[in-house]
């Protein structure tokens, strides 16, 4: 392949692009169903496992460090072998790790399925926006994106109430093993109809149709001086702590927590809990679009309009919730969807600020330093809020109550205090190092 020839790709996507894209942001859909596919059954989990909250918590900690810890390796993987052969594998481990939880017959098989399903999830989401780099022309790579996940986060609605129903209404194994069996389904799927790149291209590139410039699409992170001379930037710090604070909450609640609190909890019925979780999804999927355009607009306020707001009306609806005198009316348990949904949105608004305070050689770098923020303050969230519920004599189906639940929550506290100092002091020296705020004196 001659890098001086434009490819396919340079005229606009053709329709094997989008139906090749279409097949992976499918296969993204069931990712997230598998993702989050203790969401709606985490009573059942515990009670089939007989598991106390803080192991309970084990299921989502130990997916979703495995899902972060995997980035960096899969990137490496994708740069050598392509979207398709990754995905494929992604998928075929993820059947692996539900057949597993299907028919596992101990808490430490069902974690270790766990962590098979985080692995897979992992080669998912980077491989179609590779496939997107490599088939859609470089310009429409932002909003590609925003589409993918819009579309791809849709399965988190599929995952609460259908899946609660069907496990209901036949069995575990039934539930899981289905699963498994649309993973290997995907799996084959991926296999025989995506391809890594225009069949006129012989590399894996992307294509500016406006310059015609084409470049070779990486995904790895650089080591050592690259991650050190990232860091040191205040505003890849501002990125690392605002996608520390901002979606932490959100993922604690719509990944494990939050069906066990509306129904063990608030008494809600099945039913209304998976309402106000929907609701949690669908806001989210308006609200990105909305804040992605405000980020453009105002690239100078994001923290102080977008992310910081997003932090404030999370702490204040739940503490509201919180210090509510007996259940919560139903309104305000939407209310607090409405505000934990608006942290997934503001946490995209990290990686504008990575983007913008790092050159294009150490973005990937960058990246992969912001979205560690959201993954460790999710597993600590995620945990703390299990330790809490055990240390309460709260720990189990049986015991569930709701002032433990009230008590639990408060642990998130700490977390938004701690991100929200640092973004502010972040956000001081982005400013004074961009000359946009004089440097304070010492008197």
């Amino acid at each position: 392949m001659s890098f001086d020839r434009v490819p396919t790709a340079a005229v606009g996507p053709s329709w094997r692009g989008w139906f090749i894209w279409g097949v992976g942001v499918a296969a993204y859909m069931l990712a997230v169903v598998n993702r989050s596919s203790l969401s709606a059954v985490g009573i059942d989990t515990a009670e089939r496992f007989g598991a106390d909250a803080a192991t309970l918590s084990m299921f989502a900690v130990v997916q979703l460090a495995v899902y972060g810890g995997m980035q960096i390796p899969v990137g490496l993987l994708l740069d050598r072998y392509g979207a398709r052969p990754i995905m494929t594998i992604g998928m075929l481990l993820m059947a692996v790790g539900q057949l597993t939880l299907a028919f596992s017959p101990s808490v430490g098989v069902a974690i270790f399925a766990r962590t098979l399903l985080g692995a897979g999830d992992a080669a998912i989401f980077p491989g179609v926006l590779r496939l997107i780099a490599t088939w859609f022309p470089a310009q429409r790579g932002p909003l590609m994106s925003q589409l993918t996940g819009l579309v791809g986060q849709s399965g988190q609605l599929l995952a609460l109430a259908p899946l609660a129903a069907l496990l209901h209404a036949t069995s575990w194994e039934v539930v899981f093993g289905g699963i498994a069996g649309l993973c290997v389904l995907f799996g084959i799927l991926v296999l025989t109809l995506i391809r890594n790149h225009p069949p006129d291209v012989g590399r894996d590139v992307t294509v500016d149709t406006d310059t015609g410039a084409i470049r070779v699409v990486r995904s790895s992170i650089d080591t050592g001086v690259g991650i050190r001379a990232a860091w040191a930037h205040p505003g890849t710090r501002l990125a690392f702590w605002s996608h520390f604070t901002s979606p932490f909450a959100g993922t604690a609640f719509v990944l494990l927590w939050g069906m066990p609190f509306l129904t063990a909890g608030e008494g809600l019925s099945k039913a209304q809990a998976a309402g106000v979780l929907s609701t949690y999804v669908v806001i989210g999927m308006i609200l990105g679009p909305v804040m992605g355009d405000l980020s453009r607009r105002v690239p100078h306020l994001r923290s102080r309009a977008l992310v910081l707001p997003a932090i404030g009306v999370q702490f204040v609806v739940w503490i509201v919730v919180i210090v509510w005198p007996g259940a919560a009316p139903l309104w305000l348990l939407y209310a607090l969807a409405f505000g934990l949904a608006m942290g997934g949105p503001a946490s995209l608004v990290a990686f504008d600020h990575a983007r913008t305070h790092n050159p294009a050689h150490r973005l990937s770098t960058a990246t992969g330093i912001t979205n560690v923020g959201g993954f460790l303050a999710a597993l600590i969230a995620i945990f703390a809020i299990g330790i809490a519920l055990d240390l309460q004599g709260a720990g189990t189906p049986d015991t569930y109550r709701l002032d433990a639940f009230r008590l639990a929550f408060l642990t998130q506290v700490p977390l938004w205090v701690l991100g929200w100092t640092f973004i502010v002091i972040e956000r001081r020296k982005t400013r004074v190092l961009l000359g946009m705020d004089p440097p304070r004196h010492p008197r």
